[in-house]
């Protein structure tokens, strides 16, 4: 082996040793155990597909898929509004600089904070419904159930997690903008292109890898959405809230079921796969 070969190894070792340890060997066992019956304390047993077959005859289980789908509705919205924002914040305003802060500092805020914050505001007598109410929007004796009505509470939970993420996404789609070439927007500019020319036909192209990126971990956070709803509503009112990863954890480490756990997981990363590829076919072909 030469020398810059062993070198170069060398300095990957330790990423790789992590990555190991907390990626592949997890990943692998994980994926063993949902062929199993485990629950932590006996050695596993061979179930061969019995737990799949469990899941495939649970409806919680299809009401945590669906939801977990329903929760791809923060992606466009996200992106979008990560687009509009990056577009505002590049111009130079005064006061820019305090705007993107407070724009980003709920990506820094930890969930736990952020759960008890929204669970009051969401609360009967919290300040949205107050608000609501002063603003003559309900009746006095009326309140939103945003967390107790079934048909309310996981949109709740997805506008906290679009809440949490815009900042981020804004901060990607500005490193984007700024990336752009001053001069290719001159020149659009001195041939007569108007800003919305100037938008469609050269700033959305460039943007295009990283609406690429944006999109891919976007789709696999809200396939994932797990750390608002166990700090929200722990999957109530009546399942509502369930989203696949919670369903994951519920078998795993409140019922002791590690192989169903492991199953649900399991699916799930196939899902993920499958619409991670859909997203380098509909988004990276286009850039091509």
């Amino acid at each position: 082996m030469k020398t810059s070969s062993r070198n170069a190894w060398l300095f990957l070792s330790p990423a790789l040793l992590l990555m190991g340890a907390f990626t592949f060997w997890p990943l692998l066992f994980g994926s063993y155990v949902a062929f199993t019956r485990y629950d932590l304390i006996s050695p596993p047993q061979w179930a061969g597909l019995d737990n799949f077959r469990y899941l495939l005859d649970d409806p919680v289980f299809w009401q945590a898929m669906a939801n977990s789908l329903r929760y791809l509705l923060v992606v466009p919205a996200i992106q979008l509004s990560g687009i509009a924002l990056a577009l505002l914040v590049n111009q130079a305003l005064p006061g820019i600089r305090l705007f993107r802060a407070a724009l980003y500092l709920p990506v820094i805020t930890t969930v736990s904070v952020v759960g008890i914050m929204w669970n009051w505001m969401y609360a009967d007598y919290g300040v949205l419904n107050s608000a609501l109410h002063w603003l003559r929007l309900l009746a006095p004796e009326r309140d939103i159930g945003f967390l107790s009505d079934e048909d309310l509470a996981l949109y709740s939970v997805m506008f906290v997690t679009y809440w949490r993420g815009l900042g981020y996404y804004m901060v990607l789609y500005l490193a984007g903008l700024q990336a752009i070439p001053a001069e290719m927007q001159e020149a659009a500019r001195l041939d007569g292109a108007n800003r919305w020319q100037r938008f469609w036909r050269i700033t959305v192209p460039m943007l295009k890898p990283t609406i690429l990126f944006c999109s891919l971990i976007s789709t696999l956070d809200a396939l994932k959405a797990f750390e608002e709803v166990l700090v929200m509503t722990r999957g109530a009112p009546m399942n509502a809230t369930y989203t696949a990863l919670y369903y994951a954890f519920h078998q795993g480490f409140n019922q002791l079921d590690f192989g169903r756990g492991s199953a649900a997981g399991l699916i799930l990363t196939l899902v993920c796969l499958l619409l991670a590829w859909l997203n380098f076919r509909l988004i990276r072909a286009d850039h091509r």
